[in-house]
């Protein structure tokens, strides 16, 4: 399931506090790569796992059932979509990761179309353009297919974020709402 939430925090944390100052967001911007993942060792695992849990906390309905549930469904999304695993790095340290699968099967849709099937940042580095760098990124590796996900639909502010990029609400399961952005 895709889900990216995005907070902000107050100006008045800074670096000393493991925050990033507000007033960093140039040099940090200026620092951010994004590019593919190369490879799924336990070191790379547990800190996507860590970014996962951080995203989804106060959200734990969206986040699965802990650590265990994360290492697995981590697992499965590389083993799914290796070629569109993309992480945001600061200098080596991973910040957040969008899993972009240019092959899936949607049995909505009746056919194979992109999808998102996870994208998370790291909570403290939230608010500084992280997040849409890598949606350019996978909209840039899937092209100009129909692309479909999943969103918690408590989360208004990822809804948002999704609807800036083309994407629309076209049906929901459960706590879910499914969202596509049609090819252009």
């Amino acid at each position: 399931m895709a889900l990216l939430i995005a907070t902000t925090f107050s100006t008045a944390q800074s670096s000393e506090s493991g925050f990033l100052n507000p007033t960093m967001r140039i040099s940090m911007m200026t620092k951010v790569k994004i590019e593919k993942l190369q490879k799924l060792d336990q070191e790379t695992l547990e800190r996507l796992i860590e970014i996962y849990m951080n995203a989804y906390e106060g959200m734990r309905e969206y986040g699965g059932e802990g650590e265990s549930y994360a290492k697995r469904y981590l697992r499965w999304c590389w083993s799914k979509a290796k070629d569109g695993f993309f992480v945001a790095k600061i200098g080596d340290k991973i910040v957040g990761f969008i899993v972009c699968d240019d092959d899936w099967y949607s049995r909505y849709e009746g056919r194979t179309v992109g999808a998102i099937h996870e994208f998370a940042v790291d909570k403290s580095y939230q608010g500084h353009g992280i997040g849409r760098k890598l949606m350019e990124k996978c909209l840039e590796y899937l092209g100009g297919k129909d692309i479909e996900l999943w969103v918690g639909e408590k989360n208004e502010r990822a809804k948002r974020f999704y609807e800036e990029y083309g994407f629309r609400e076209v049906g929901k399961h459960g706590i879910w709402v499914r969202m596509v952005r049609r090819k252009r």
